[in-house]
């Protein structure tokens, strides 16, 4: 090994070291906050406020490291991908740290510890985030591209977490003033929070080792009508059709309703196949709920479908109307069908431009 790669290797070994103590450093924090908070203890919670000024010092250090790195050595290929990669993780972990100083801001305005329940919860919620932290980082600084990969699936484990706390949270709220609820909304999002910037940190190590850049985000979504027999399928075959590989796409109905086969026969003519789809009606928890990113309903408000929307789902209601006269004939009913098909695919082209982007697809 030449003397420029003894220096080189010796530079990215101390960077690595520096982002090794900072992660232990955010880590402690994160810990001694949400201890500060479950036992009430003010002086931890206010030693975990003051000491965040030595995280952000130790940020600044790493950028600065980071920075003093690519001017030396003027980096290619894997050596820049890393030090890119490491600049992006530095922010993920201040930002990790500025959770923990939010929870431990919550800790010492709270009037009421948490119940049972609560702690309980936050204790679980916690656990989760962590510990994906922890292998997120130990991913990272061992440039394992599938730890990271399988660290990643964690996310949605955290995700699921947080919308049964938020919603015990929300069934609580009689037990606690306003001011505490808010406080403890806070601390939950902390928490979760904690998680997306571990995944941003797996993102970083797979592009390090990798060169792999963060794919496209895949939509759930989830269409809802009255019976399950002609809008929620169009908007199911239509989306699957026309953004294949946008998202996955599911449609149920109030109550699963019977297929008209010249229903079918008259929709396949526009363009639009339901030879397969058999009505389902609507009987997913709040859980199953949770994983899907939109609900989008085509008769009627959302939550006549569901008592309680998750809380990282957006609802949507689209204004489309399905009803025909009785004695239309066949050519009318087929270019009413296809005009309301072509208004539901609109509606669809707009929510996936929105979600993914002008090159949607």
């Amino acid at each position: 090994m030449s003397h420029y790669e003894e220096r080189l290797e010796r530079d990215l070994s101390q960077i690595k070291q520096q982002a090794t103590m900072l992660a232990k450093h955010v880590d402690e924090a994160l810990s001694a906050a949400v201890r500060a908070l479950l036992s009430g203890d003010d002086k931890l919670a206010y030693a975990t406020i003051l000491g965040d000024q030595r995280i952000n010092a130790e940020n600044r250090k790493l950028d600065k490291m980071c920075h003093a790195f690519i001017g030396v050595h003027l980096p290619s290929a894997g050596h820049l991908r890393l030090i890119t990669a490491m600049i992006h993780a530095n922010v993920a972990l201040e930002r990790v740290g500025d959770y923990a100083v939010t929870i431990a801001r919550e800790s010492v305005h709270l009037a009421k510890r948490p119940d049972a329940l609560i702690k309980r919860e936050v204790e679980l919620l916690a656990g989760e985030s962590r510990q994906m932290f922890k292998q997120a980082m130990c991913g990272f600084i061992d440039g394992n591209a599938e730890k990271a990969k399988a660290t990643m699936i964690m996310a949605d484990q955290v995700e699921r977490t947080f919308d049964v706390v938020f919603a015990d949270l929300v069934n609580e709220g009689a037990n606690f003033s306003i001011e505490d609820l808010f406080a403890y909304l806070g601390v939950f999002n902390s928490l979760e929070r904690v998680s997306d910037q571990a995944k941003n940190i797996c993102e970083d190590t797979v592009f390090a080792v990798t060169g792999q850049t963060k794919a496209t985000k895949a939509f759930r979504i989830l269409f809802l009508d009255e019976d399950n027999t002609l809008l929620g399928p169009i908007a199911e075959a239509t989306a699957r059709k026309n953004f294949p590989e946008g998202g996955e796409y599911r449609s149920l109905g109030r109550q699963a309703g019977a297929m008209a086969p010249e229903l079918v026969s008259l929709l396949q003519d526009t363009g639009i196949d339901l030879g397969r789809h058999r009505p389902r009606a609507m009987n997913l928890s709040l859980q199953d709920l949770a994983d899907f990113h939109v609900i989008v309903s085509l008769q009627g408000p959302v939550k006549s479908y569901v008592d309680n929307v998750p809380f990282h789902t957006a609802a949507l209601e689209w204004d489309v109307s399905g009803s025909i006269a009785a004695d239309l004939s066949d050519d009318q009913r087929r270019e009413h069908y296809a005009a309301l098909s072509r208004d539901i695919a609109v509606q669809i082209s707009n929510l996936m431009v929105t979600l993914r982007g002008e090159e949607a697809d």
